[in-house]
């Protein structure tokens, strides 16, 4: 299949041209910066798309299976952005209901947007990152909100627990309500299959969801997905790549442009049978080594291990398996995390190997006491408390203070308190367990 996007650079790369035009180096030094062009003739614009982008945005949606799929050189940050405004422009409520363990790019859209969330706070298990999302409890926080314009979902979540979302689906169309998906770590679902249908939200019933494809496919860093699923969404689809602009660059990268555009190829031909291979080797390695580690249950591109009952901090397993030249995704008190995908079978079978050969102590590590988020009390809204003054303090002078912005670590960015909530003696104490001693608050 052609690549539209990378034939025209290939060819103006190889032209002798003088270059007076952006950017600085004139094509000149490093062999990519002959491909780094920006928006001249016949190289399109990302967000003014009529020809080679355009063109390469159609296949990524045919691929998909999306009504439109367009590009972002900003991440699934710009994707959230957008998916947003688009529900809330012309909207007279501010209103989402959102599952708490989103990233916080949620937070600082609601931020910028002056949005009002109702939470709903996931059944937790051992961490602040993950935990269940059911329909009951959708449909409970939609009818405490009154009249929200939409429902924010994160799948796969940072330990790759997948929501089911055919029911909570079910529920926001029931309500009138469109359901977005952040499934930033999930691009590479749309090749991993159960019962007959792609795991990917497109065809679980979500309205607009964003894939940032450098997270899962061979993407470069900053390559994300924008995907409008459904023919009734047609009136935005004039004004999403307006809404784009307001919130990106208005130099894109052509280099992230460009290797999106040879995904394509990979997806097309190549994508099916490797994330295949990929899935057998993960439950292979899963089956392997899960006598002796508690391994999660979640999405087959990451091995999640809860590290305690082995006798391990996450933060320690993962400096033992720096030590077998594996480096991790993520890493907390609890879990180590790592991504399969973009490892081929070699690679994950040698980690199951590492796994295998790490020694086990006799005295096993606790589990922090950890029962969930309990809701904080609010004291002003998002935006408010974003734009106060704030000053930065030890965390334990911090009961009783209001929170000025998201207070996260990232990875992985999810927010154990955000902006306008009250700190709590509690929530001070999980937020030493994730190593987080410092806090900005309202002055």
């Amino acid at each position: 299949m052609s690549s539209p996007i990378k034939e025209f650079t290939d060819s103006y790369a190889g032209k002798e041209t003088i270059r007076a035009h952006m950017p600085g180096h004139k094509g000149k030094g490093e062999p990519f910066n002959s491909l780094d062009i920006t928006e001249i003739k016949g190289a399109d614009s990302l967000f003014e798309a009529d020809g080679i982008i355009a063109e390469s945005e159609k296949k990524a949606s045919e691929i998909f299976g999306s009504y439109k799929t367009l590009y972002s050189a900003g991440g699934s940050t710009l994707c959230i952005y957008t998916m947003l405004a688009m529900c809330l422009m012309g909207s007279p409520s501010r209103k989402i209901v959102a599952a708490r363990n989103c990233h916080r790019a949620f937070l600082n859209a609601c931020v910028m947007l002056d949005a009002e969330v109702e939470w709903v706070y996931p059944h937790y298990e051992s961490s602040i990152v993950s935990g269940e999302i059911t329909a009951d409890m959708i449909e409970a926080a939609i009818t405490k909100a009154g009249d929200p314009v939409c429902v924010y979902i994160t799948t796969p979540d940072y330990l790759g627990r997948l929501t089911p979302l055919d029911d909570i689906a079910r529920v926001c169309r029931e309500h009138n309500c469109r359901l977005l998906v952040d499934n930033a770590h999930g691009a590479y679902l749309r090749f991993i299959s159960e019962n007959g249908k792609p795991l990917h939200p497109l065809y679980h019933g979500a309205d607009i969801c964003c894939d940032s494809a450098h997270k899962t496919l061979p993407v470069l860093t900053g390559g994300a997905y924008l995907h409008i699923n459904d023919p009734s969404l047609e009136k935005y689809e004039g004004y999403a790549k307006e809404i784009m602009s307001m919130f990106g660059s208005s130099s894109p990268s052509y280099l992230i442009l460009r290797s999106l555009d040879m995904c394509n190829e990979f997806m097309e031909n190549e994508a099916v049978e490797y994330f295949s291979n990929m899935k057998k080797a993960s439950e292979n390695v899963r089956s392997f080594i899960s006598p002796y580690w508690h391994v999660e249950e979640g999405e087959c591109g990451k091995l999640t291990v809860l590290a305690p009952p082995s006798g391990y901090s996450g933060y320690d397993l993962a400096e033992v398996l720096r030590g077998w030249d594996i480096e991790c995704e993520y890493a907390d008190n609890t879990h180590v995390v790592l991504m399969l995908t973009g490892l081929d079978v070699y690679e994950i079978n040698a980690i199951g190997r590492a796994f295998s050969s790490i020694p086990q102590p006799r005295i096993r590590v606790p589990l922090p006491d950890f029962s969930g988020l309990a809701p904080l009390e609010r004291a002003m809204s998002i935006r408010e408390a974003a734009m106060c003054p704030r000053e930065y303090i030890p965390v334990e002078k911090a009961v009783g203070r209001i929170c000025s912005a998201a207070v996260s670590c990232c990875p992985p960015g999810i927010a154990a308190v955000t902006g306008g909530e009250i700190f709590s003696e509690e929530i001070i104490n999980i937020l030493k367990n994730y190593s987080i001693f410092h806090v900005n608050v309202v002055k």
